[in-house]
């Protein structure tokens, strides 16, 4: 191969190997198997095709870009080659503070085209099925200026000459998982911007909750060659993630501005109102992720408790409310029962005083 990393390793109790927690973030690996696009493009078996031609622009050009990548990939992507497969690429973004994707792992598999670099890599976005993103589609559509896949200016798309994979993973990091993406939406902030803001907020809510079971998704079946990297990112970002969670059901903080002190990161005072629909999902959310990066190895033994304690509190109440409401029907009979004497008590009065008029009116005739 034209590059060739090796990865630094331990061997697990088990006699398996592991990836230490220095994960690289650029390396060629073999196991292609989960890849997306794993079954187009394949390699011809005389090894007569433009992806095992060295001498191929195609194959010249895919050299160049691991080079890039290897250089210059900023610390929040993480991307993995294949020694057999080199028209096959998969990178991880991890969602930038101040945005509602904070924490967050998202995973986009690329591949190239026979004719690389007329045309763009084709991108898939390993979405579980769920849209957080007006760019990123439930099916795994990339929706992007620079991919030819949205509209755009000239300079915004897709240059032979200039474009780079690099240049790909950036955009979407930037542009597409950004603070405000309700925006994204063609149109929308127009006119009116307090409006939209306001749904903008709102749009917000639904991003965070799909990134938190994305999260889930992702530790119940982590993408190959980033296994280990999956677990130990979310065990060691555990207590941060579900802080989060609960500063913003409690709209303490702005959703996307929760900062590891606690405070926000926001640039105003202004904490929106939470929606009791975004309540409702992250408290239904909250114990499964609790569990899922207790799995993970995570120290979450603060919010086990916390979620003990409020189930307690909860089974107590509705007894609560039965005993109470028991004790006000035996009030109410009681106060009924002292009507109905005090009443007959009235009638005999009012019988003995007409009865006593009636002997005086005998007496004076």
């Amino acid at each position: 191969m034209a590059l060739s990393v090796n990865p630094t390793t331990k061997t697990s109790h088990n006699g398996e190997i592991e990836e230490t927690s220095a994960f690289e973030r650029f390396h060629v690996v073999s196991d292609d198997s989960d890849h997306y696009y794993v079954s187009t493009n394949r390699p011809k078996k005389d090894g007569g095709d433009c992806f095992s031609n060295g001498g191929s622009r195609v194959y010249k050009k895919i050299m160049q870009e691991w080079r890039i990548l290897e250089k210059h990939l900023p610390d929040s992507i993480y991307v993995r080659v294949y020694e057999k497969r080199i028209d096959l690429l998969r990178a991880v973004i991890v969602g930038a503070a101040g945005t509602p994707y904070h924490d967050g792992l998202f995973f986009f598999d690329m591949a190239f085209p026979s004719d690389y670099p007329n045309r763009p890599p084709n991108v898939y976005y390993r979405s579980f099925g769920l849209r957080l993103n007006p760019n990123l589609y439930a099916n795994g559509r990339v929706c992007l200026s620079l991919l030819n896949t949205w509209t755009g200016k000239k300079t915004e798309k897709w240059n032979p000459s200039e474009s780079t994979v690099l240049q790909i993973l950036l955009s979407i990091q930037a542009l597409v998982l950004n603070e405000k993406p309700y925006f994204n939406e063609p149109g929308y902030g127009m006119l009116g911007r307090a409006l939209w803001e306001k749904k903008s907020l709102a749009y917000n809510e639904d991003v965070f909750f799909l990134s938190c079971k994305t999260m889930l998704f992702l530790l119940r079946r982590p993408p190959k060659n980033f296994e280990a990297f999956t677990n130990g990112y979310f065990r060691d970002r555990a207590n941060l993630i579900l802080t989060a969670c609960s500063a913003y059901a409690s709209g303490r903080v702005r959703i996307g501005y929760y900062t590891i002190d606690g405070s926000s990161s926001s640039s105003t005072t202004i904490i929106a109102d939470v929606s009791g629909k975004f309540k409702d999902l992250m408290k239904q959310l909250f114990p499964e992720l609790v569990a899922a990066f207790k799995r993970t190895g995570a120290s979450v033994e603060t919010f086990i408790e916390q979620l003990e304690s409020e189930k307690k509190t909860t089974s107590v109440k509705p007894k609560r409310e039965r005993l109470s409401k028991g004790g006000n029907d035996i009030a109410r009979k009681v106060i009924g029962k002292i009507k109905r004497v005090l009443g007959l008590e009235k009638n005999n009065i009012t019988k003995v005083r007409k009865s006593h008029a009636k002997v005086q009116w005998i007496s004076a005739e």
